[in-house]
């Protein structure tokens, strides 16, 4: 999932970090570079600890949610990757129906891309699609 991230650079100090859409959620880096890898970090540290109490994971904005924000005007917004799947629980198995044919091309897509892995994994990914989690 991409989260926008606003960076801020005080004279004289690091680049600050804001996460709009993880409330508490600040870093800080000596370097643009490591303000970005920090702000990684401090996400997923937000989300492990939501996802540890029993909290939704926030779903990212977009860019243009924040960019007319008069909170936002003394810095530059990036983005961070962060992948959510293992704050979404713990894996649970089921039963699922679906026409042969579906099966048959949901298989050949793992087949021809070893991002998937196996077919359980495509499925989890097209929910997370589909349900605006990435």
């Amino acid at each position: 999932m991409l989260y926008p991230i606003f960076i801020e650079k005080e004279p004289d100090s690091d680049y600050g970090v804001i996460v709009p859409d993880i409330p508490s959620c600040f870093s800080a880096g000596s370097t643009y570079e490591e303000a970005l890898f920090m702000a990684q970090d401090a996400i997923q540290g937000h989300l492990e600890l939501l996802a540890e109490e029993g909290e939704d994971i926030p779903i990212g904005s977009t860019l243009e949610a924040f960019q007319n924000n008069k909170e936002y005007t003394e810095g530059i917004w990036a983005l961070v990757n962060v992948d959510i799947t293992s704050y979404l629980g713990k894996a649970q198995k089921i039963n699922v129906t679906l026409p042969g044919r579906l099966i048959s091309k949901i298989d050949n897509a793992v087949a021809e891309n070893s991002l998937y892995g196996n077919r359980s994994n495509f499925l989890a990914k097209a929910a997370i699609r589909e349900l605006g989690l990435e």
